[in-house]
Order: C-alpha cells, then sequence, then structure tokens
C-alpha cells in the first residue's frame, strides 16, 4: 500500500505545483513519449512475442503506429483545443465575455489491459497528458515482459489484483480502466466511494451480420483477420456470425480457405498466429467449446496455450458460448431468418461494443444501423473505426462508458469550465432583479427576461 501511496502522492504534489499545466510541459513530455516509442521499438515487440506470440509485423501495426499517430495530432492540435472556447450569449449577457476553458482534472489513474499492453495504456496517458493532468499509470500483470519493459522506461505502479486494489482505495480526479465488464463493475464501486468519474472501456460479443447478397468471399476473409489476429484476444473483434442457414456453409468454406491462406496448413507453426495469454484464460476458452463439434479447426496444446482458429456451425443462441465474451480464435455461427431477425436477435442481448454489418443494400444497412444501438459500428469491415481518432471510441450500456481517441480523450481528462466576465459598469440595467420589486420598472426593461414579470399564469398579458 505505501508503494501506490507514494505513487499517488508524487502524481498529486506535482499536479499541485502546477507543473503539468504550462502547454510547453505538456509538449515536452508528448514529445519524450514519442522519442521513447521510437527508440525501443525493438525491445516492445521482443516483449509482445514473449507475452502472446505476437508477430514483430503486427507490433506496428496494431500498436505503435497508432500511439504514434495519437502523439502527432496532440502535438499538432494541442493549443487549438485548450483554448477558451467563445459560447453564444444571450440578452442578458450581450456585453460579457464569455466562454468554455477546457482545465486539466488533476491526477488521473490509468489501469491498461494485457492485449493491447501499449495502445491501451499509453493511448489514455497521451490525452491525460495533453490536457495538463499528473497520471498514475498501472499496466496490466498479465502481459508480464510488456509490464516489465514499462517499468524501465516509465514511472509506472506494477503488480496484480492486490495492487489495483490499493490504488482504487486511494482517492483519484478520474480512473480510465480497460478490460472486462466484471472488474469494471468493482472499479466503478471503489471510485463511487470517492465520487471520481470513470471511463471504462469493457467488450462484450460484438455481432458481426453477413447479408445473403454480399460478397461472400471478401467479407469472410475481413471478418477472418479481425477474429483472429492477435488469437481472438480483441475487445472489438467479431464475437460471432449472424447469417441465413442458406449461406452458412459457404461462409464456413470461405474462412477455411482464408485461414490456409493467412496461416498455412498448420497454424501452430505460423509465426503470424499467436497464443492465448495465459493456463487460466486457455482452460476457459476451452470450456466453452465443450460439446461442439468444429467445423475449422479445434486443435490444442495446453503446453504453449494454443488453441487453433476455430468455426462453429448451428450454435444455439442460448448456449453458454453465447452468453460470454469469448475473447479467443473461436467463432460461433448463429443462424437467423432474414434482417429483422437479427436486428432482435441483437437487441434483445446487452448493448455490444461494436456492430458489424455486411451488406450491399445501403437502404438495409441504414435500417439495421437506425434500430440497433453499439458503441461503433463499421459496414462491410471489422475494427476500422478504432484507428479514425476522429470518431470517438468507447462503450454504451453493458460494453461501457465514455469515449477517448484524439479530441475525444482531451475532452474526457479535461474540466470544461463554464466562464463569464462582466464589467461593474452599467448597474442600471440590473435594477429589475433587485428587490423590492416593481412591476413597471419590469415593464420598462428591454429584457425578455424582465417581460416575463408581466406575464400572468394563463399566459396573458397583465395590465
Amino acid at each position: 500500500v505505501r508503494m501506490e501511496r507514494q505513487a499517488v502522492q508524487r502524481a498529486r504534489e506535482a499536479f499541485q505545483s502546477g507543473r503539468t499545466r504550462p502547454l510547453e510541459f505538456r509538449l515536452q513530455q508528448l514529445h519524450a513519449l514519442q522519442r521513447m516509442i521510437t527508440e525501443k521499438e525493438t525491445e516492445i515487440a521482443t516483449a509482445l512475442k514473449q507475452d502472446i506470440n505476437r508477430s514483430q509485423y503486427d507490433t506496428p501495426l496494431l500498436e505503435l503506429i497508432g500511439i504514434e499517430n495519437e502523439i502527432k495530432l496532440a502535438i499538432d492540435r494541442m493549443a487549438q483545443w485548450a483554448a477558451p472556447r467563445p459560447v453564444e450569449k444571450n440578452v442578458l449577457t450581450i456585453s460579457d465575455e464569455v466562454y468554455i476553458q477546457p482545465e486539466p482534472l488533476g491526477v488521473v489513474l490509468i489501469i491498461g489491459a494485457w492485449n493491447y499492453p501499449w495502445a491501451l495504456t499509453l493511448l489514455p496517458l497521451v490525452g491525460a497528458i495533453a490536457a495538463g493532468n499528473a497520471a498514475v499509470v498501472k499496466p496490466s500483470e498479465l502481459s508480464e515482459y510488456s509490464s516489465l519493459l514499462l517499468r524501465e522506461l516509465y514511472p509506472v505502479v506494477t503488480g496484480g489484483v492486490a495492487e489495483t486494489q490499493d490504488l482504487l482505495r486511494l482517492r483519484f480526479d478520474h480512473v480510465f480502466f480497460t478490460g472486462g465488464s466484471t472488474t469494471g463493475k468493482l472499479v466503478m464501486e471503489a471510485a463511487a466511494q470517492h465520487l471520481t468519474p470513470v471511463t471504462l472501456e469493457l467488450g462484450g460479443k460484438s455481432p458481426c451480420y453477413i447479408d445473403k447478397d454480399c460478397e461472400i468471399r471478401v467479407a469472410c476473409r475481413r471478418i477472418t483477420w479481425g477474429k483472429f489476429v492477435n488469437c481472438g484476444q480483441t475487445c472489438i473483434a467479431p464475437d460471432y456470425i449472424l447469417c441465413e442457414p442458406s449461406i452458412q456453409s459457404q461462409v464456413v468454406d470461405c474462412i477455411r480457405l482464408t485461414l490456409l491462406e493467412f496461416y498455412g496448413a498448420d497454424p501452430k507453426c505460423s509465426p503470424d498466429y499467436g497464443r492465448i495469454i495465459n493456463q487460466r484464460h486457455f482452460n476457459r476458452i476451452m470450456s466453452l467449446m465443450e460439446g461442439y463439434t468444429p467445423v475449422v479447426g479445434g486443435q490444442s496444446d495446453s503446453s504453449q496455450c494454443y488453441i487453433a482458429p476455430t468455426v462453429l456451425k448451428d450454435v444455439p443462441p442460448h448456449s453458454r458460448l453465447m452468453q460470454e465474451e469469448i475473447f479467443g480464435p473461436v467463432l460461433p455461427i448463429v443462424t437467423v431468418s432474414d434482417m429483422d431477425d437479427a436486428i432482435r436477435f441483437v437487441n434483445e442481448r446487452e448493448k455490444p461494443l461494436a456492430l458489424y454489418i455486411f451488406c450491399n443494400d445501403k437502404k438495409a444497412v441504414k435500417r439495421m444501423i437506425e434500430e440497433t444501438t453499439s458503441g461503433g459500428v463499421t459496414v462491410n469491415d471489422v475494427m476500422m473505426h478504432y484507428t479514425l481518432s476522429s470518431l470517438p471510441f468507447g462503450g454504451v450500456g453493458h460494453s461501457g462508458m465514455g469515449r477517448y481517441h484524439g479530441k475525444h480523450t482531451f475532452d474526457q481528462l479535461s474540466h470544461q469550465r463554464a466562464c463569464l466576465i462582466r464589467s461593474l459598469k452599467m448597474e442600471s440595467v440590473n435594477l429589475a432583479r433587485y428587490p423590492p420589486q416593481d412591476r413597471r420598472r419590469a415593464r420598462r426593461s428591454p429584457t425578455r427576461w424582465q417581460q416575463t414579470a408581466d406575464i400572468n399564469s394563463n399566459g396573458q398579458p397583465i395590465v
């Protein structure tokens, strides 16, 4: 507890000293973070290889490029984001100075996730720095090698569940958590003791609807990449497929051919195919597959935490597999009679973090977007909405609260302070608001607000 308390105290003292507020200091910190990413790319890739067998080619694509782009954007736009923002006035404030001033919240706790331990830890940090906050960073202990490397490069708090719980007992000005919904509830409960606002980036079962009239081969190629990259351990990976029975076999065949193209006849030997993070998650995923006969894959090796890319067809809608987020390389297919049935299926369940629609009919796409809800939606591809800093990334309902990326992170970790500055002159304008009230004086006032004193309860003028 002492270590966590000291880390928070140092961050609090740094913030209260005013050191984190000047734009010049924020820029220096962001440039330093950029240099760290550039100089340590090889070490980062090695750590990820040890943690989840991440391909050295996937590390820049899946994590580092995104961080670098966020840093560059923050450096370029930070002065604009932090500037006072004039707002519309009314007749009562016509001669006043009225604006919104973004200001830092204070000390932000960032709890990272293990599946993308660099992006999901450092992306919120970029926004916290840009907004002028001090931050306490807690990377996930499950991605052990990445966590140790982060500790060498950056002042972070390491440890497991006990250390995280100790941190959450302390007071912060904002808690930014990425992880599962069960832990998210505990984070929210702990933050409530201090009335601390939270951003919860959770997950859930993201549906993927394939219309029978779309280019199924292309759709399956894109779905296969999104589902099995990082061994399925991606919060916005397609969790399951919805399609009509008439195309189910074609979908299976296309995914099988794509897997052969991506990972070869034996994905276990492919340098591009990952591993499950640990034995506990390996056992959890294997238990979800019990009772099913895979139509693709299904092989596993406990000693390596390896599970082959696996497809299951005709999965019952109310099975355990369809109740829990899979977070692994297992893709169930559930058949629906048509788009109406798919919409009902999605709406009967918790609001997902992402919704994927593969369909050529623009009217049908628009209808599905309008009649469902999700944190984000991508049409005719998967996960690509995450790559845009201009789009807010976050969940809704059970899949999370709050949003980030680009300016959205800056706004999330800033207080939007309402400011009104007026002169001590022209006091006569204010006479109508002071007692003792005089109806005639109010009637002579030029403002609409003061004129309402001359209207009775029936809306009729008082004469």
